[in-house]
């Protein structure tokens, strides 16, 4: 099966986050996103969270919320729970992607489907406040093969957490989400559009700082491309990225950060946060550390991080084990 790459592009989550990532494991393609940023106000009255996601059995959107559930949780970060509000934000917003044939965070007015211009506006559309804090990642992907709807949905997920600009899908911390996906072709192959949006930042992670991946995550991309903007100090595609994270008031600095593979091969991390960051996507409770290249499928490396956070020491050690998955 051949995989083909769209884009990827990436904003920040401060009140919203908004990137684009290129798919991987199976497929190509580009996504982009926005990381939440802190509400200006108290937030108002928002539809209700539900209790069970809405998806339909066997669809894209239930297989991606499954597992970014399953592996946040894993990594000690709380459960997204399903917004019907949001939730048509992100499908109208992925069908905006299609049918303007476009990769993008953002909207333009008078384009077709145009619902609002940000991760915010188009979930004030279908009536969630825009005081909150709001983020999210859109993308899309395609095979010369077609997959099963779980194998989509999987794979949105997988290439959004392999982008440096988008694993902030695994540890923002917010606790609502929507999820969108559109399907179309292209030169005869199937081609997917998604989006997900994320709401309501607020103090919801203990233990602060965590990591994602930790201590036993298995089967994540080893190696990614396509970012827009590209992470600094790469030159083609790099490795599994490491997200360190805490609650919206935190600060947290990474001033080391090594992965030593089962030889003993020690490899260094570029490191990432608010104040290096060229970009000025990644928000201030959110450091990343990546290899400048990719790693290896199948492989188990172990990781050793030392940073702040407010100031205070830390250090991370925790080993991860990569899948034969492309982001």
């Amino acid at each position: 099966m051949n995989k083909q790459k769209i884009a990827l592009t990436a904003l920040s989550l401060a009140a919203a986050t908004m990137l684009a990532a290129c798919g991987g494991g199976g497929g190509g393609g580009s996504s982009s996103g926005a990381a939440p940023s802190n509400p200006a106000s108290s937030p108002a009255t928002n539809p209700a969270n539900l209790s069970s996601p809405q998806y339909a059995a066997d669809s894209a959107p239930l297989a991606a919320f499954n597992l970014l559930n399953q592996l946040r949780q894993q990594c000690g970060f709380p459960a997204l729970q399903d917004n019907a509000a949001l939730d048509q934000a992100a499908q109208a917003h992925a069908q905006y992607q299609a049918t303007n044939n476009v990769v993008s965070d953002t909207e333009v007015s008078g384009n077709a489907g145009f619902t609002g211009v940000n991760y915010a506006d188009r979930a004030a559309h279908f009536g969630y406040t825009q005081n909150v804090g709001f983020g999210g990642v859109s993308g899309g992907y395609y095979t010369n093969a077609t997959l099963t709807e779980t194998q989509y949905g999987q794979q949105l997920v997988y290439g959004w957490l392999s982008g440096v600009y988008h694993i902030g899908i695994g540890v923002w911390p917010t606790n609502s989400v929507g999820i969108g996906k559109v399907a179309s072709t292209y030169n005869g192959f199937p081609q997917v559009w998604g989006s997900m949006t994320l709401a309501n930042l607020q103090p919801v992670i203990t233990g602060a700082p965590l990591t994602f991946p930790c201590q036993g995550t298995t089967g994540i991309p080893y190696s990614a491309g396509g970012e827009i903007p590209t992470p600094p100090n790469t030159s083609g595609n790099w490795g599994t990225p490491v997200a360190v994270a805490g609650n919206p008031s935190d600060t947290i600095v990474l001033q080391s950060g090594t992965m030593t593979d089962a030889s003993g091969h020690v490899i260094a991390l570029q490191l990432l946060g608010s104040a290096s960051d060229p970009n000025k996507l990644l928000p201030s409770y959110v450091s990343v550390g990546y290899p400048a290249a990719p790693l290896s499928p199948g492989a188990t490396y172990t990781v050793s991080l030392t940073g702040t956070i407010n100031g205070t020491a830390f250090s991370r050690n925790f080993s991860f084990t990569t899948g034969n998955i492309v982001g």
